[in-house]
C-alpha cells in the first residue's frame, strides 16, 4: 500500500509529528510505502533547523530529515504556512533580502498542489493533527 500524510500539528506541543513519524516507520517495515509526507498549518515547524530540543527528547527534524533520505520519501512544506511562521529555505530567505534560512534539505517548499498530488497518487492520505 501507498501511503501519504499529512502533519497540521505542531512539534513539541502536540503529538501529530511524532505519531506521523512512528507510523511511517512501522508502515515502512510492514513493507508498505510512503509517497509523501506534507506539512501544513503549524506542522511545518518540524522542518526547522534551527530546533534544538533537550538532550533527552527527540529531534522530530532530524528524524524526519534521516528518515527521508533512508527511504527517499519527499518532505513537502506548506510555503503560505512557513512563510507566515517564518520558515524560510535558502532560495527563499534571498528573495526576501533575509540573511539567513532555517529550512533545509530535504524538506522542500511548495504548495497545496502537492498535498493534491499525493492523495490522487496513494492509496490512503493520513492526517495528523
Amino acid at each position: 500500500m501507498i501511503f501519504s500524510l499529512h502533519i497540521i500539528g505542531a512539534p513539541y506541543s502536540k503529538q501529530a509529528s511524532q505519531s506521523a513519524y512512528y507510523f511511517a516507520k512501522a508502515a515502512l517495515s510492514k513493507g508498505h510505502a510512503i509517497k509523501r509526507i506534507f506539512f501544513s498549518s503549524d506542522g511545518v515547524h518540524s522542518s526547522s533547523s534551527f530546533t534544538i530540543p533537550p538532550q533527552d527528547e527527540i529531534n522530530i527534524s532530524a528524524n524526519w530529515a534521516k528518515l527521508a533520505v533512508d527511504h527517499e520519501i519527499d518532505l513537502v512544506i506548506c510555503i503560505a504556512a512557513a512563510q507566515r511562521r517564518g520558515l524560510l529555505n535558502k532560495t527563499e530567505a534571498s528573495r526576501y533580502g533575509i540573511p539567513h534560512h532555517n529550512v533545509d534539505s530535504p524538506f522542500t517548499l511548495s504548495g497545496l498542489g502537492q498535498l493534491v498530488e499525493a492523495a490522487v497518487e496513494s492509496d490512503r492520505l493520513i492526517t495528523f493533527g
